[in-house]
């Protein structure tokens, strides 16, 4: 009897080894996603699960036709997880999921060097406004006009760890909806979870800025690892 259940064990051990897949065969991420923008550069948020604060982000790019990985990093999220970023409401403290375009990167300090990406330098003057009231709604403005409420509005330069260096995350963007949410940056850390945006310690977000090529039209997808807001979705 004893015989027959090491040998059953045994089988069972096969079977299992024989349907399992190799990590190795698994295609990257980049290449489960519903779509990559289009582009050769690719940057990946990912989190375990919608009310996750933290989780990894990875660069990638394509060579020889296939995606390779760049670089990789912890990454935080929303301080109440992640959003599906087509109902997403302001002020929730939830990082919008979806797939992004990079309009162009930001700082308080100067660019990284090597930095190509279109480079906008913060100064006294630099808000950006998340006043729905504003026809200047989820918009850099330089001095802040006086149709965007200071109380409704980012003083960038008030922010000198997060916004030492940063990328405009083009969720509701081109075509900004009331209320949906505005400011979303990928960013360096601060003291830990963000407001809604995603953010990497600051020599991750050094390295992001040298990487990016705007010719290679780098976006970003933002997701969780499965359920309704999977990063394979987008």
């Amino acid at each position: 009897m004893r015989r027959s259940l090491v040998t059953a064990a045994v089988l069972l051990a096969l079977a299992g080894s024989l349907g399992a897949v190799p990590a190795s065969d698994v295609p990257p991420l980049p290449d489960r996603l519903a779509d990559t923008g289009g582009g050769t550069q690719l940057i990946t948020a990912e989190a375990p699960d919608a009310g996750s604060t933290t989780g990894t982000v990875t660069w990638w790019e394509r060579r020889g036709g296939r995606w390779a990985e760049a670089g990789s990093a912890p990454a935080r999220f929303g301080a109440n997880g992640l959003a599906e970023g087509a109902t997403r409401e302001q002020g929730t403290s939830t990082t919008p999921t979806g797939l992004y375009d990079l309009p162009y990167a930001f700082g308080i300090e100067d660019a990284p060097a090597g930095t190509t990406y279109p480079y906008r330098k913060v100064d006294d003057d630099s808000w950006w406004c998340q006043d729905n009231d504003s026809v200047a709604y989820n918009r850099w403005v330089e001095p802040r006009p006086s149709h965007c409420r200071a109380a409704e509005a980012e003083h960038l330069v008030s922010y000198g760890t997060q916004y030492a260096r940063a990328l405009v995350i083009g969720f509701n963007y081109e075509q900004p909806v009331r209320n949906r949410g505005a400011g979303i940056f990928l960013h360096v850390n601060g003291h830990g979870a963000t407001a809604g945006c995603v953010s990497v310690p600051a020599d991750a977000m050094a390295e992001i800025l040298a990487w990016a090529e705007p010719e290679r039209r780098p976006h970003i997808a933002v997701g969780t690892s499965s359920g309704p807001t999977a990063i394979t979705r987008y």
